[in-house]
């Protein structure tokens, strides 16, 4: 066993003290030792209840006979950060988890892991500390909150915030907007859409690093208390078989992440996590891969923002199975893919049911004959940027606007909000990438506000920063290169034509090449002033078309 390098032998009689101070007995010590990294905390909705799954795995690894020692991962809530300098604190902690993760794996000599995240970062985060590792892993999330319910609907996060930007445009009282705050997020759990969390969460599954259940399985279920006893007791059988890993996330289980997060609209940002923990995982992934999969991957799930259906209907249909099964049948999927069951895809989802065609919609009738996500390039965007498809509306896909230009968000909220905005325009946000953020800032406040006040089917917005997965409309984030390393989004002026041909994949300001020359030659890119950790991240982060990983990593 990997522990007794820190517990075994004359050596190790100082460690062997220490241990007991913890209150271990010989028994306990003799046994593997399994990590239970948990990201409990008190201020993340989605992780409020994690210490009940905790104890569950706990309780799961000791029934396998393994000995479970807890200790934490850090999570930011992205709703909580949302709209202010907190969110430049938010993708930056991906690279914060699984750095901690590795160096507490690593010098307690871990025999295997338990990783229960639920949020944005904490998900990917856990998965690159997991394919950095390479020791056996099973993930149990925290899973998905339930929708809330006003005036007899259905509603989530993404409502609360068109809702402040209805009160915006004055067709919203704020005694109604205070009746969606306390009715939008009725439960704990991550935020109840196909949003970045949920994304993830389900996307884990697909890799083959979940049980099932884990994407869709509702947070105060008390079968996810069961899925965490049972991830507990798997992550025995995986030390045992010594199935670990970078067994499980090769090249053709990324692949099968990608073609499902089409099929199932997730996230723009699992366009940024995946070639991030692929990389980890010594998988290479290029994002201009993901529009041939989109050409062939038909989309099968309108999930909230993209329409009238949440997580927890998405389990009642048959949950993440159910949609790899129906997806299968286009031979779309690798089902020799080993998984945590140690069985592989093909064996996992062979008896899965869709229980309900409209949820999940069958290979014969999907919401479109192409993927969710989208990955647009042109001379606004050389190295490509993304935009969730599946939740742009339809007259959006093909759009000619006007340029109006924000050097941060803070700038163009208030042009939003002051009405400035006007159907036509085009919306660019510059300076919130990776580097130029720094921390690549969400944009679900300026999206919502668009969507709000009305304005959801006629203004696009273009952004070097990205978008929450709760973000709907021609939302197009992740220009790369950023405005900060010299980008050509950094190059557009009030004014200027821009032309958006979603499915055609491409995006293009109609300036000449002779302009852009021009402009360039007399353009600096802005710096901002950062200190502490920001400032070491903006000095070793990549462009988002690389998944903003850190160089050296």
């Amino acid at each position: 066993m990997r522990s007794d390098n820190a517990k075994s032998g004359m050596q190790q009689a100082p460690a062997r003290s220490l241990f007991r101070a913890l209150g271990l007995t010989e028994e306990e010590l003799s046994k593997p030792l399994v990590g239970v990294v948990s990201s409990f905390n008190e201020i993340v909705p989605g992780h409020m209840h994690l210490d009940k799954l905790t104890e569950a795995v706990k309780q799961g690894v000791a029934m396998a006979g393994g000995t479970p020692i807890v200790f934490p991962a850090i999570a930011v809530c992205d709703g909580i950060a949302m709209g202010h300098v907190g969110m430049k604190y938010s993708l930056v902690t991906r690279d914060l988890i699984a750095d901690s993760t590795e160096c507490m794996a690593l010098a307690h000599q871990f025999d295997a892991l338990v990783m229960i995240p639920n949020c944005d970062k904490n998900v990917p985060g856990l998965l690159m500390a997991a394919a950095r590792l390479n020791i056996p892993t099973v993930f149990v999330s925290g899973g998905p909150m339930l929708a809330g319910h006003v005036k007899g609907k259905k509603r989530s996060l993404s409502s609360m915030f068109e809702a402040v930007g209805a009160h915006a445009a004055g067709t919203m009282t704020e005694e109604e907007v205070e009746d969606f705050a306390n009715n939008v997020c009725p439960t704990c759990g991550s935020c109840s859409g196909m949003y970045t969390a949920n994304s993830m969460n389900c996307l884990t599954e697909v890799l083959g690093m979940g049980l099932q259940g884990n994407g869709t399985i509702p947070a105060v279920y008390s079968e996810r208390i069961r899925l965490a006893k049972h991830a507990g007791m798997a992550v025995m059988d995986m030390l045992k078989k010594d199935i670990r890993p970078r067994d499980i996330m090769t090249e053709a289980a990324f692949m099968n992440a990608l073609t499902m997060d089409m099929a199932l609209g997730c996230s723009t940002n699992s366009m940024l996590h995946l070639p991030a923990i692929a990389h980890e995982a010594g998988v290479e992934i290029n994002i201009d891969i993901a529009n041939e999969i989109s050409e062939k991957t038909p989309n099968l799930c309108h999930l909230a923002p993209a329409g009238p259906t949440y997580m927890e209907d998405l389990n009642e249909a048959g949950g993440i199975y159910a949609v790899m099964k129906e997806i299968s049948k286009l031979g779309l999927l690798n089902l020799d893919c080993m998984t945590v069951t140690g069985k592989t895809v093909g064996e996992n989802i062979a008896n899965a049911v869709n229980r309900d065609p409209e949820v999940i919609r069958t290979i014969d009738n999907p919401y479109s004959k192409t993927g969710g996500l989208a990955v647009l390039k042109g001379n606004i965007a050389p190295d490509g940027c993304v935009v969730k498809r599946s939740a742009v509306a339809l007259e959006m896909l093909k759009n000619t606007g006007v340029a109006k230009v924000f050097d941060s968000e803070e700038e163009a909220i208030e042009a939003i909000k002051g009405g400035r905005i006007q159907a036509g325009d085009v919306v660019v946000i510059r300076y919130e990438g990776p580097k130029g953020g720094p921390g690549m800032r969400e944009m679900l406040n300026p999206t919502s506000a668009i969507v709000g006040m009305g304005l959801g089917s006629s203004v696009a917005l273009i952004t070097d920063g990205r978008f929450s997965g709760a973000s709907r409309g021609a939302a197009i984030g992740h220009v790369s290169p950023e405005a900060a390393a010299g980008g050509p989004i950094g190059l557009i002026e009030d004014g200027d034509i821009i032309e958006i041909d979603i499915n055609a994949y491409k995006i293009n300001l109609k300036v000449s090449d002779e302009e852009l020359a021009a402009r360039r030659a007399k353009w600096t890119p802005k710096t901002k002033e950062v200190s502490g950790y920001l400032k070491r991240y903006a000095g070793l982060v990549t462009s988002a078309d690389k998944g903003a990983i850190l160089r050296g990593n």
